[in-house]
């Protein structure tokens, strides 16, 4: 049996308890922002020259031409398997679904007797979407970017995946009517939907997971007036598992793998008041280990992972609150009964029936979620995020009545007399 760390938490004291919750930490962080920062900068100063050159020398793309030709993207349906096909439509129906129920919620209120305020949304013009390459095609990523967007209408959509870009990736891509997409991986493909080049537009939002790099030049590009905002910080893959005594193990390891393969970097903890359990678990980590793929990646990202052995499922709650995960699966037989109290997580799934597979790939809900605790303040991707929300507000006659009295005495304590005189210029004329 390999060795997994495992904790009894009321054993632990206040620092022991930090350290066993402890994310994996970025390696070499310092120098990853200097080859970010020089990459992003290089572009921005030199455009498609700095561009082409990154990508023929870390993509491994031996063109000058980036930009996917539109007729290989429409006939991408043709190239892929036909369950695989079938696959992305099912997935498409409804994960559209789900994002076009997520209406825009608007308020059109008197809130003084003459003063209207109202809130209004419009669709940010133009994003990009990043699809990561790497050791698989994440054509899941590409619907779950890509629909929101379709549906909030943004007038511009660009996506850019690392090539050779699968042609599931095209295709999903097509069934969101995007047709501006380009071979183009890493930190330097966020740089150029940041900045813009000769052959790439700059947007005005980025969207998508990524590595170290393309994490890192996110960053970078959000903190630049003249970048581009992006949907939210990002960490390596993480799943948190809460399960009681009478949890399968094998569902749970199962669980735990899911997420463990993603990467070596990413993190899965349990949590439960079962000893048995957790023993059994790790008896069907190793079991199902053997027979994995990615095994190699698996047993690095569990080496860093925590199984955790706690007094009542009370605890179990508030340390996933603590750490608040990016996905937490809740293996309990009162999974509804706890759920109001499960409140830092990206997406939560219910029950043994609902492995966090589901909402990677079909379910309808968001994959893209806040990870590193970052869960604790953002939320999963939505609808909303495709879109720009802001206030209207309208006063009459007596409305400025009622209120200038208010305003100005507000204004004169902040020592703001322009303010003031603004108010009472108007309110002077209607006497």
């Amino acid at each position: 049996m390999s060795a997994y760390k495992t904790y009894i938490w009321d054993d632990l004291d206040v620092k022991s308890k930090k350290e066993a919750l402890k994310r994996p930490a970025f390696e070499s962080a310092n120098d990853i922002f200097k080859i970010c920062k020089e990459i992003v900068d290089t572009i921005k100063e030199k455009g498609d020259s700095a561009l082409i050159s990154y990508v023929q020398k870390l993509d491994k793309f031996d063109s000058d031409v980036l930009r996917v030709d539109e007729n290989l993207i429409n006939t991408a349906k043709d190239r892929i398997d036909s369950s695989l096909k079938m696959a992305i439509d099912e997935a498409f129906i409804n994960i559209y679904n789900f994002h076009k129920a997520q209406d825009c919620t608007h308020v059109h209120m008197e809130t003084t007797k003459g003063i209207t305020c109202m809130t209004k949304t419009h669709a940010i013009e133009s994003v990009g979407l990043y699809v990561p390459g790497g050791s698989a095609p994440l054509v899941s990523t590409a619907l779950m970017l890509s629909i929101p967007a379709l549906i909030a209408g943004c007038k511009k959509i660009i996506l850019a995946s690392p090539p050779p870009i699968n042609d599931a990736i095209l295709y999903a891509a097509s069934k969101a009517n995007i047709k501006d997409i380009y071979n183009m991986g890493g930190a330097h493909a966020i740089a150029a939907m940041a900045y813009g080049t000769e052959s790439v537009p700059k947007v005005l939002k980025i969207f998508g997971p990524g590595n170290q790099f393309v994490t890192m030049a996110k960053k970078i590009v959000s903190d630049d007036a003249n970048g581009a905002a992006i949907d939210m910080p990002a960490g390596p893959s993480e799943v948190l598992v809460i399960a009681d005594k009478n949890a399968n193990a094998s569902f749970i390891a199962s669980d735990l793998l899911s997420q463990a393969e993603h990467g070596p970097d990413s993190q899965v903890i349990l949590v439960s008041d079962s000893n048995t359990l957790i023993e059994n678990v790790k008896v069907e980590l190793d079991k199902q280990l053997k027979v994995l793929p990615r095994a190699d990646i698996a047993k690095k990202a569990l080496s860093h992972s925590a199984l955790i052995l706690c007094k009542d499922i009370a605890t179990c709650i508030e340390i996933s609150n603590t750490y608040a995960p990016e996905h937490l699966i809740v293996h309990t037989d009162n999974a509804h009964e706890i759920e109001d109290k499960l409140l830092n997580a990206g997406s939560i799934f219910l029950g043994a029936l609902t492995p966090e597979s589901l909402g990677d790939y079909a379910s309808g809900t968001n994959h893209t979620l806040p990870t590193y605790g970052y869960a604790k303040t953002y939320s999963a991707l939505g609808t909303d995020d495709y879109r720009r929300r802001y206030t209207v507000s309208y006063a009459n006659e007596i409305g400025i009545k009622n209120i200038a009295k208010t305003v100005m005495t507000l204004a004169n304590a902040e020592g703001l007399f322009a303010h003031k005189n603004a108010i009472d210029i108007r309110y002077k004329s209607l006497k």
